[in-house]
This record gives structure tokens, C-alpha cells and sequence, in this order.
């Protein structure tokens, strides 16, 4: 009986262990800004709130910005930090390509309910592509799911085993593990298998574009490179010359733009 509590015991404390470990690694990854810093019409952007729920019973924000007379959509899937009122520049530039356009934020970001984890932020997407297909009646194969940083990672185990028409990976890395080990190489295994979209981009059944700065300060160019290079063909990697991590559209400029609906129309065509 003494070693059969004890064993439960040490049960217990491990998997106390792990649980208080996961909240540290979340409260250090997530960054969200609640609220809404950025109107829409603050900067003449055609765009209106939306509320999904998630499979978990989530109430989360997104904005939606409508394309006119366009049959194709993007879910913009954001980084670790701000909120998607902080991307509505960048998502109205999409417009402009002819592609709808699902701006999302997180749960516990914006204006959502709940707290940032792994296993919620990947609901959340999913809560997004879903929102897309039925309210919205855009058929998965016309939908290209964009993940910008933290969100390519998101995006990853979103599409992996979907028909989603392409997925655009922008400035991403491999794993949370990979990321780590460029800093504090021994501290590596103990977030071993979080956010791993190198495990998972094998699965991969759309065309990828790839993007990444040459001179990303926070997500090294390699692991960029890494995680397209798993990737399985067709796919696309383009480099933004002189872009960091977090100027890549205003380093990129109209190219930049361009690159993405070259895209756009070769995976999900204009209609009509």
C-alpha cells in the first residue's frame, strides 16, 4: 500500500509538474493586447466585427473584410503579440487582391474571451476556417490560410490533411523547440514537441508560398527555410531582402503584394 501511494503520489506531483511548466511556456509565448486599438474606419478600411464560437464554447473576435463581387477568401492567422486590430493595413492590402479577407484574433486577444494556449489557438483557427465555409458559404478549396510568425505555426496544423486552396507561411519557424534551441540550447527538450509544424508539414496536401525576411531579428531565416524544406512540393519560397521580423510588408512593398496574388490565382483563380 505505501508503494502504491507513492507511486500516486509522484504521479500526481509530475503531472502537477507539467501543468504549472505549460502555463510558464504559454505566459511567456502569448502576448496578447486586449481591446481594440485600431478602428476600422479610423483608417478607411471596409470592415466589420464578427463573433465565432469555438468547439470549447470560446467567444472569439474577428474582423471581416469583404471583397467585392470575390469568391475567394483568406484567414489571416496573426503572430504572438498585439491584437488583429494591429494587422487591418496588412489584411486590406489582401483585399486589394481580390480575396476576402477573415482577420482573427485569439482567444484572451482583442476583444475574445478566454486565455491563449496551444490547444486553444489551433480551436480558434479551426472555429475560423469553419466560420468561412458556413456563414460565409466559401467552399474550403477557394480558402488560402495565411499564418504570419507564431500564426504560420497555427496554420500549419490547421491545414495539414485539408483541401484548403494554399497556405501562405510568412516569417515562421520548425518547432518551439527549434526556436529555443538558438537561444538556451539546454532548455530545447523541455519544450519538445510544441508548436512542431516540422512533425506536421509533410501532411501538407495544399500549395505552399513561403515568405521570410533575410534579416529576421526574432525567427532566424534558417528555420524558415527548415520548415519549407519539409514541406512537400509544389511550393514557392521567397525571399524579402532586407526585411526583419516585423517589416516585412512595408520592406516588401508592391512586390511584396504581387507575389501574393501571382498566388492567389494560381491556387484559388478568379471566377467569372
Amino acid at each position: 500500500m505505501r508503494t502504491l501511494r507513492f507511486v500516486l503520489l509522484l504521479g500526481a506531483a509530475l503531472a502537477l509538474v507539467v501543468v504549472m511548466w505549460s502555463r510558464i511556456v504559454d505566459g511567456m509565448l502569448f502576448h496578447p493586447t486586449p481591446g481594440v486599438d485600431i478602428r476600422p474606419e479610423e483608417i478607411d478600411v471596409a470592415a466589420e466585427d464578427v463573433y465565432l464560437e469555438t468547439e470549447d464554447g470560446v467567444r472569439i473576435h474577428g474582423f471581416w473584410l469583404p471583397a467585392p463581387g470575390a469568391t475567394r477568401a483568406i484567414l489571416f492567422l496573426h503572430g504572438n503579440a498585439g491584437n488583429a486590430s494591429h494587422r487591418l493595413p496588412n489584411a486590406a492590402g489582401l483585399v486589394d487582391l481580390g480575396a476576402s479577407v477573415l482577420l482573427l484574433d485569439y482567444r484572451g486577444y482583442g476583444m475574445s474571451e478566454g486565455t491563449p494556449s496551444e490547444v486553444g489557438v489551433m480551436a480558434d483557427a479551426r472555429a475560423g476556417l469553419s466560420y468561412l465555409t458556413g456563414q460565409r458559404g466559401v467552399p474550403e478549396e477557394r480558402i488560402v490560410v495565411f499564418g504570419r510568425s507564431l500564426g504560420g505555426a497555427v496554420a500549419v496544423d490547421l491545414v495539414q490533411d485539408r483541401t484548403v486552396a494554399g497556405l501562405i507561411l510568412e516569417s515562421t519557424f520548425t518547432s518551439l523547440s527549434g526556436m529555443v534551441g538558438r537561444i538556451l540550447p539546454l532548455a530545447a527538450p523541455f519544450v519538445r514537441g510544441r508548436f512542431d509544424s516540422e512533425a506536421k508539414i509533410a501532411r501538407l496536401r495544399a500549395p505552399l508560398l513561403s515568405l521570410h525576411g533575410d534579416r529576421d531579428e526574432i525567427v532566424p531565416f534558417a528555420l524558415g527555410r527548415a520548415l519549407f524544406d519539409a514541406a512537400p512540393e509544389p511550393k514557392a519560397f521567397e525571399v524579402i531582402a532586407g526585411a526583419g521580423h516585423n517589416d516585412t510588408v512595408q520592406v516588401g512593398g508592391r512586390p511584396y503584394y504581387e507575389r501574393i496574388r501571382r498566388f492567389l490565382d494560381e491556387v484559388a483563380p478568379v471566377e467569372g
